[in-house]
């Protein structure tokens, strides 16, 4: 057996290796791309990478490119990201909606990711972030979620763990681009997130305020987007 050892070949040698890298992305999933020239360009606007998976792989904010540029903003994520302004806030009752154009589609990833709003921001440049977001895929299913320090695993959810599907979303066409109108409401005790003019879903305020949860729904009003992934956000608004 030794013997075996001793005369193992170059050619072995480098085939174990590029299985040992193919094991370690492998166990990673879908490790973030570092966007080069990344950074956030634009007046008022700050970003954190505050999701444990790209934090594991030592990303930054900066390993994204943000440029926000009169009413659009363009963003080439590398690690999953939150944007926010600190103009742009929520207090009572109040709706969020942006369109978010998303184009090559699984271009840098193996499978759809999430773009989407969140409310409810705050401490958001530190650990200690709380926010609930709305999200699409573009494989027509989308997802609610929130970070706060005080959940398990610093995430709460709602409507279960995985992306729930709807009619109302659009999947991405065979040219990788689609597009999604996401807005969120709280009003009359309720969160409503509404995708394409439809609301797909609708929770009481107390299923999200509370213990390992957020301490309210006023907050800053951002950004939440996934890894690895190319989207423009336009008509960003906050309303009454």
């Amino acid at each position: 057996m030794g013997q075996v050892k001793r005369f193992v070949s170059v050619a072995t040698i480098a085939l174990a290796v590029g299985v040992l890298a193919s094991s370690v992305d492998a166990r990673q999933g879908d490790p973030d791309r570092v966007v080069p020239g990344g950074g956030i360009t634009g007046a008022g606007w700050k970003g954190n990478v505050i999701d444990a998976g790209s934090l594991k792989q030592g990303r930054s904010i900066n390993d994204s490119k943000f440029v926000a540029s009169g009413s659009t903003i363009t963003i080439n994520a590398g690690p999953n990201n939150i944007y926010w302004n600190t103009a742009h806030v929520g207090n009572g009752d109040f709706t969020a909606k942006a369109t978010f154009a998303e184009s090559n589609h699984l271009k840098h990833s193996n499978h759809p990711h999430p773009y989407g709003l969140f409310i409810g921001g705050k401490d958001l440049d530190t650990p200690k972030a709380t926010l609930l977001y709305c999200s699409a895929y573009g494989n027509g299913t989308f997802i609610m979620r929130g970070f706060a320090p005080d959940a398990t695993n610093g995430i709460f959810r709602l409507g279960g763990n995985r992306g729930t599907a709807n009619e109302a979303i659009r999947k991405a066409g065979p040219d990788g681009t689609v597009t999604q109108d996401i807005s969120l409401s709280v009003r009359g005790g309720n969160i409503t997130c509404n995708i394409n003019g439809t609301d797909v879903a609708t929770y009481p305020v107390t299923d999200v305020v509370g213990a390992g949860k957020l301490p309210s729904t006023d907050g800053i009003v951002g950004l939440r987007i996934g890894h690895n992934m190319d989207v423009v956000v336009t008509g960003l608004t906050i309303t009454k």
